[in-house]
């Protein structure tokens, strides 16, 4: 394919979706070697440093944490790793939250067995790529759309949104994020205090609006 190099690039999948995942696979295997599928964005930030991957293509809507909070911390560990998002979500603030990560692919799942290998391409190149699904006036007002996305929400508020909204037992989340039921319960007052939800329906409501679960 134009535009990739001669050396097959190491590209590393992560998405929890079996099926999915493994057209992606068959998609990609034409000009990449695929080192690996991870099945959510924990497991991502574990396996990706060993696998040494030059792209990793990521559904945003995994489980334990979604494919922007895990790739905000990638990043931090890969500073030369290559992104491409995959979403159901043709969503302009959640796009700009994406492209706040720098040159990264934005790729509607749907079209991705015509789009992802360009998207490849181009984060290959340090060049951003955006479905064409999205109009080009909307990166006119990027930053006020990903301030729009991330509705001030810590980095911790946020892996505790999702782990409430996704359904876990405080006793998995404190498990999983290494701290406290009690430091729990305070994110999770402070959340719905903050943003005046009067339940969990509201909260999982909430977390599905800020796309940290998908429906």
């Amino acid at each position: 394919m134009v535009g990739l190099p001669k050396v097959r690039p190491r590209v590393l999948i992560a998405d929890d979706h079996s099926i999915v995942a493994e057209g992606l696979r068959s998609v990609l295997e034409r000009h990449c070697e695929v080192v690996g599928i991870v099945r959510d964005g924990r497991e991502l930030l574990t396996e990706a440093p060993n696998l040494k991957p030059e792209v990793v293509v990521a559904d945003i809507g995994m489980p334990l944490l979604n494919g922007l909070e895990a790739a905000e911390r990638l990043k931090a560990l890969m500073p030369d790793v290559k992104l491409v998002f995959l979403t159901m979500k043709d969503d302009p603030n959640l796009a700009a939250a994406a492209l706040n990560l720098g040159a990264v692919g934005y790729v509607l799942k749907h079209s991705a067995s015509s789009e992802l290998l360009k998207a490849v391409c181009e984060v290959l190149e340090g060049k951003s790529y955006v479905t064409p699904r999205l109009r080009p006036e909307n990166w006119a007002v990027r930053e006020e759309r990903a301030r729009q996305y991330e509705k001030e929400l810590t980095s911790r508020q946020k892996e505790v949104l999702q782990l409430l909204a996704e359904g876990r037992p405080m006793k998995e989340i404190a498990d999983i994020l290494k701290i406290s039921e009690k430091t729990i319960m305070f994110h999770k007052y402070h959340i719905m205090a903050s943003f005046n939800l009067k339940n969990n329906a509201e909260l999982v409501l909430f977390a599905l609006k800020n796309h940290l679960i998908s429906n």
